[in-house]
């Protein structure tokens, strides 16, 4: 680390490993916002035709875009392959998936004058390409590092502003249903104030889907800067965001339209992720955590259903 930052901030480590062929798409279209414009024509043709990618050296890839083999392989490595051999047999294993029938289900924009029916159908698509797209593309040893630091954390902050805000207080109410100390803040102010009383053995999370929300990355940063174990929840791995993190869980969503906004489909992606730390923790915390649940349903067990109290 320098200067607080870790020099390995937005590149791909060690630690890291290529996207399985089935996660390529889902790269891909969480990624393109943030590309050149030439390297958005180098994922734009992987994802559209793997099979006849896959049959091209970097030089004929680099011509058939109309961009430059450095270009093919800055692209590969941002998608999260090594180079662009890697990249070649994840186009191939991706093709023989679709040729199998597994292909990703391909959405529209929903239309002002769309019947509700279908504007009910297409959300449901786009939703669960957001889940699988999130699901194929997340970082196992990561989350599972996330989830061990949060198992065992004194005290765990969540910072998110937003549509993020809401899924912040998700995920502070699923870890105080387990009886652990969590507190969700979208005040800015207040999440600084109290990332400051941070220390090692701390937890702090930043959802943030641009992974640029200064509110977010600002409380996140002094958690870091205080030794805390800091997470970041975002839609862009190579995003401000991820110079505070140790660990980054990144989500997928669907694309952005005039009637579907990013806040709508991000929220989805983030929503998976906190489950799964969610249900994590409860596993490894299950001796207090199952009798914490208990007790929760019960406190909460005569106000829903036949047994509330008549007036």
């Amino acid at each position: 680390m320098t200067d607080g930052v870790k020099e390995t901030a937005g590149v791909p480590t060690a630690r890291s490993v290529p996207p399985a062929p089935a996660a390529l798409a889902a790269k891909v279209r969480t990624l393109a916002p943030s590309m050149t414009r030439s390297m958005q024509r180098v994922a734009e043709a992987v994802a559209r035709d793997p099979a006849g990618c896959a049959a091209l050296t970097v030089t004929g890839l680099a011509e058939l875009t109309g961009t430059s083999e450095a270009t093919v392989v800055r692209t590969a490595r941002l998608l999260g392959y090594p180079g662009y051999r890697d990249l070649r047999l994840a186009l191939a294993g991706l093709a023989a998936a679709q040729q199998s029938g597994r292909a990703p289900a391909i959405t529209t924009d929903i239309a002002v004058d769309d019947p509700i029916a279908d504007v009910v159908a297409k959300l449901a698509l786009d939703e669960q390409q957001t889940l699988a797209d999130t699901a194929a593309g997340l970082d196992t040893a990561q989350l599972g590092a996330a989830v061990t630091a949060l198992a065992a954390a004194r005290r765990t902050d969540v910072y998110g502003i937003g549509a993020s805000g809401l899924v912040a207080q998700d995920l502070t109410q699923k870890l105080l249903r387990i009886g652990l100390i969590a507190h969700a803040h979208s005040d800015p102010h207040l999440a600084v104030t109290n990332a400051v009383q941070l220390r090692p053995g701390d937890v702090a999370v930043a959802i943030t889907h641009s992974g640029s929300t200064g509110d977010v990355i600002e409380p996140l940063r002094v958690a870091f800067e205080r030794g805390a174990t800091t997470v970041a929840v975002t839609g862009r791995p190579d995003g401000p965001v991820t110079q505070y993190a140790d660990h980054v869980l990144t989500t997928s969503t669907a694309r952005e339209s005039e009637l579907r906004p990013a806040a709508m489909s991000s929220r989805t992606g983030q929503l998976l992720v906190v489950d799964c730390l969610f249900v994590g923790v409860a596993q490894r915390t299950y001796e207090a955590a199952g009798p914490a649940l208990s007790a929760s349903y019960e406190a909460l067990a005569h106000r829903h259903g036949s047994g509330r109290r008549r007036a």
